[in-house]
């Protein structure tokens, strides 16, 4: 039943692959969804990408719809695995951060420092965060953000005198 689309496709007709596509999208998109995957619509749409991509890799044109479910699904499992490295990562940097964090800090400065460094310029704003924050040296700091060294320099300074004079007068 696919057969003839198949080889349509192949020869680069688009609108053969569109009916495949409109043909097999639905029952893929339930079976990824059934199968646990919140995110079955992109997964969906990159195995119709990667199976246009990769037509000629097709054996038996009769079996594109389990070719096809294949992709979808090692693209699923691929995905799934990203998320888990990325929930990993993300509690990673959590739990360092709560570690570097000052413990004696009080909420309210720790506030009022966060409304000032957001009242800063973006480029101010990475500078201070990185060289005073992070305790990067501005090179490393003019490197990071593309920036001359003494543009760093002076974000650093003048990020550095706004942040006392606002945290100055919160005091």
């Amino acid at each position: 039943m696919d057969a003839p689309l198949v080889q349509a496709a192949r020869g680069g007709s688009q609108s053969a692959f569109a009916r495949l596509v409109a043909a097999h999208e639905r029952s893929l998109r339930g079976f990824l969804r059934k199968s646990g995957f919140g995110d079955a619509d992109d997964i969906a749409q990159e195995a119709f990408l990667a199976a246009w991509s990769s037509l000629d890799r097709l054996r038996d044109d009769e079996g594109f719809r389990a070719w096809l479910f294949g992709i979808a699904w090692r693209k699923a499992l691929d995905s799934s695995r990203s998320a888990r490295r990325a929930a990993r990562r993300d509690q990673a940097w959590r739990e360092d951060q709560a570690q570097d964090a000052p413990r004696q800090a009080d909420p309210a400065d720790r506030m009022a420092l966060e409304a000032a460094l957001a009242d800063l310029p973006p480029d101010q704003r990475a500078s201070v965060t990185l060289c005073l924050g992070q305790g990067w040296s501005h090179g490393e700091a003019a490197e990071t953000l593309n920036l001359p060294l003494g543009t760093v320099k002076s974000h650093v300074n003048r990020g550095r005198e706004r942040l006392l004079a606002v945290l100055g007068d919160a005091s």
